[in-house]
């Protein structure tokens, strides 16, 4: 008997000796410049206009994880947003030279109004040619990518979280009853979107802030910083120079944190990231407190220097490992465009045949001419909804869920509500959770149902695209997708 207890335990030992070990996380990081030629459209404003300066640069950003059997990238672009069209070419490319599948690539947009138009022709439809700044985005993704990829070294990581509510605020307001203006469509909606600030009207915010800044951090086992990708829930802050290009606080924030890091110096370079989470009702703007006039760009910088030192004191404070199992899940579900119906066909058609036509100047966006400044707003959702109108049914709309050991990212085409990242992070299976805006597409507003019956700018027909219950379909399916990512027998590729 106590011969075969030494042969079993032996037995035991040596199985345990030949178990392989989980394979060590290895990271890179890297970035490629996507800065325009300047006289390119700078989109953000309801009648784009030429750029004449570059304040700052505009990159993306890149990092590329590797488990030993999976690999995930990770993009996040200074630009208001992208059409899906180009998140699939530049991840083609990626595939070509790297391997890495596309539905393990997640490609975002920071939501910086002082950029070139990455959009195409139309917001409005699922598939289009893209244009040359359009390719010119995707080749720089994929040459970013790939130079990550080329710098994949040993690395720990490590999930961590600060808190900034001070520089948030809910844009949607009630008012005290009569005192919400007309929409462009002639109704009365029940709430005001960025109300006059220190208004006596004001009641209360209609939703919620995410004040949780929510970062990955990857360093290499000696300490040395490898990449932070972050995710904080501001809209962006703006107060640029006249007809600027800027990459707004994200740029400012990856710079100051770099500082603080510091790496400033060395070779491979630190690459910080800041994507935007869950900000389509959010800005900076203290409705109740309103702030003095400043020059361009202090603002930018003060929170951008802020939201920097919290994500620094939080790295301090963080544990580390030297594994992360890596899965993704990528979907593109048929989801219904917005319905436009006759009555707001004719107010359009109304509208266009009331607008004056100038010869020259800044076009509104879906507009098809040139207007006088009290026509801009109005022509331009005359021509939003007629090309709604026209969109072929249904809207193809990229979900995805990346895994990275206990933190599950989900991400969505559109300016997404802080409420639904919130839910988001509240219905995930994984202790760390966090959503990243405006991914592989821009399609529009996403307004929870409880604000459709609202009203507001972020509900127009024209600002936003999807029919009034996509972000339940949405939400949902990302949730299923998480769902799947954590169980045991699904992680891995896919």
């Amino acid at each position: 008997m106590k011969k075969l207890l030494i042969l079993i335990v032996t037995l035991f030992g040596s199985a345990v000796a030949a178990a392989p070990a989980a394979a060590r996380l290895q990271a890179g990081a890297a970035t490629s410049n996507i800065t325009p030629e300047l006289g390119l459209r700078i989109v953000g404003g309801f009648a784009p206009y030429p750029a004449l300066h570059v304040h700052d640069e505009l990159h993306a950003r890149c990092l590329v994880l590797d488990d030993g059997r999976t690999k995930l990238a990770l993009v996040v672009c200074d630009l208001l947003g992208l059409h899906r069209n180009l998140s699939i070419e530049a991840r083609r490319l990626i595939e070509e030279a790297t391997g890495i599948p596309p539905g393990h690539v997640m490609i975002s947009a920071t939501h910086t109004h002082s950029a070139a138009s990455a959009l195409g022709q139309s917001r409005f439809v699922s598939d289009q040619p893209l244009d040359d700044y359009q390719r010119f985005v995707a080749r720089r993704i994929a040459d970013g990518v790939r130079r990550a990829a080329n710098l994949l070294r040993p690395a720990q990581i490590a999930f961590g979280t600060a808190e900034a509510p001070e520089h948030l605020n809910n844009r949607r307001w009630f008012m005290r009853e009569g005192t919400v203006p007309p929409n462009p469509f002639g109704q009365i909606d029940r709430v005001k979107m960025n109300p006059p600030a220190g208004s006596p009207n004001l009641v209360e915010p209609a939703g919620p802030i995410d004040p949780t800044i929510s970062f990955v951090a990857l360093r290499e086992p000696n300490g040395r910083p490898i990449s932070v990708y972050a995710a904080y829930s501001l809209h962006y802050v703006g107060g640029v120079g006249q007809r600027h290009i800027s990459a707004d606080y994200y740029g400012v924030f990856c710079e100051a944190l770099k500082r603080l890091q510091q790496a400033t110096e060395g070779d491979p370079p630190f690459v910080a990231i800041m994507a935007n989470a869950t900000s389509g009702d959010i800005n900076n703007t203290n409705f109740r407190t309103p702030r003095s006039r400043q020059p361009p760009y202090q603002q930018m910088r003060y929170v951008a220097n802020d939201v920097a030192e919290k994500v620094n004191a939080a790295l301090a404070k963080v544990s580390w490992k030297d594994s992360a199992e890596l899965a993704a899940r990528f979907r593109e579900p048929g989801i219904p465009w917005r319905p436009i119906d006759a009555e707001l066909l004719a107010w359009a058609k109304e509208t266009e045949a009331r607008a004056p036509r100038l010869t020259s100047g800044d076009i509104p966006v879906g507009a098809r001419w040139p207007t006088t400044p009290e026509f801009v707003q109005r022509l331009s959702y005359a021509g939003r909804v007629q090309l709604l109108a026209q969109a072929p049914q249904p809207a193809k709309v990229p979900l995805q869920v990346l895994r990275i050991g206990d933190i599950c990212i989900g991400s969505m085409p559109c300016e997404t509500f802080a409420e639904i990242g919130l839910e988001f992070k509240r219905r995930s299976p994984f202790p760390h959770s966090f959503m990243v805006e405006i991914a592989h597409g821009y399609i529009g507003y996403l307004p929870t149902p409880r604000h459709f019956e609202l009203g507001g700018y972020e509900t127009w027909p024209g600002t936003n695209y999807l029919e009034p219950q996509a972000s339940v379909r949405m939400l949902d399916a990302l949730v299923e997708m998480a769902a799947e990512l954590s169980r045991r027998d699904s992680v891995g590729s896919r």
